[in-house]
């Protein structure tokens, strides 16, 4: 009997492979440690002009500004939203960028994973422009047509296209990169596009949520300062991603409210929704010289209704330079 449940054993584990489902690669089939390209270690930008804070990353942590975080709380709590910070439900990040050699951060539960839905699709805009750059290619217009479609309609199709187009893995070695650092276990995860934007297709899910699509504020925020700062890929990569982000064919969320209150400004914009996860993330250019970045992640019900107030508080919290200049 003993003989029998051993042959059945070893039965089992030589076709166990074959009953995965498609698309579902065991452990050994996708390490998380890649051959990270050079380039993404060593960076290939100097310090830029605008951004001062150099490579890899840009420490956004380092520069907290405590009055700007305590008029965040009092407003978070003003809106009636303070219960969903303390259970980690919602997550925010502010970023006056005015002045962009002296970023001003705020921040609540600004590295807690949370399910980001499509909002990480900036994730792949960003892999898509460092295979072009590190295989020498220029986009095709396919290529583009896709980028255009996943971040202005948020095209699940073109985002999966794209995605197997560089590779889900490439995608999770630009994310884990020195270079970038837009998915750092030391600062609560980030960044992660592990699953086509469909039913299957599943490769990894991120190692500290177990998500398929996932986002920190902090994180989401770094990448629209290193994108504001032409630290993405080379300057030119990053201004035209940046006019990919510029418009949206979505009016809600973040663009729903600053309509209201901010007619005339510009907006450089993904947001994402998926059941109660509701997440949206942007540069916002105002008509005074004022310039923020603001991130919500939130899960709730009403989060889509939730989000267009958020913004409208936070950007009351971005003072116009004038102010600024009589500050200092």
């Amino acid at each position: 009997m003993r003989g029998r449940r051993w042959r059945l054993a070893a039965l089992v584990l030589l076709v166990w492979p074959a009953l995965l489902p498609s698309g579902t690669p065991t452990r050994a089939e996708t390490p998380l440690t890649q051959a990270v390209s050079p380039r993404l270690v060593e960076g290939t930008l100097p310090r830029p002009e605008r951004g001062g804070l150099g490579l890899p990353g840009a420490p956004l942590w380092d520069h907290t500004a405590p009055d700007l975080e305590a008029s965040l709380r009092r407003a978070i709590r003003e809106l009636g939203f303070a219960h969903l910070v303390n259970d980690g439900r919602l997550a925010i990040a502010l970023v006056d960028i005015s002045a962009p050699l002296r970023p001003r951060v705020a921040a609540l539960n600004g590295d807690h994973l949370l399910y980001a839905a499509s909002l990480p699709k900036i994730a792949v805009l960003l892999a898509t422009y460092q295979h072009a750059e590190d295989h020498g290619r220029p986009l095709d217009v396919k290529t583009r047509q896709d980028l255009l479609a996943m971040i202005r309609s948020s095209s699940n199709p073109a985002a999966t296209r794209l995605m197997h187009r560089v590779t889900k893995p490439f995608i999770a070695e630009v994310l884990r990169a020195p270079r970038y650092a837009l998915y750092d276990p030391a600062h609560g995860g980030g960044l992660w596009a592990g699953k086509d934007y469909a039913k299957q297709g599943l490769w990894r899910r991120d190692p500290i949520g177990s998500l398929s699509h996932a986002a920190t504020a902090m994180q989401v925020a770094r990448f629209f300062y290193l994108l504001d700062t032409d630290q993405l890929v080379t300057p030119a990569a990053s201004r035209e991603m940046k006019r990919v982000l510029g418009v949206t064919n979505l009016e809600h969320k973040f663009v729903l409210g600053l309509r209201e209150v901010r007619p005339r400004a510009r907006i450089y914009r993904k947001s994402g929704s998926w059941r109660s996860f509701h997440a949206d993330g942007a540069i916002v250019e105002r008509r005074d010289g004022a310039r923020y970045i603001a991130v919500a992640l939130a899960e709730h019900q009403r989060g889509s209704r939730m989000l267009p107030r958020i913004i409208v508080s936070l950007d009351r919290l971005i003072a116009t330079p004038d102010q600024h200049a009589a500050a200092n």
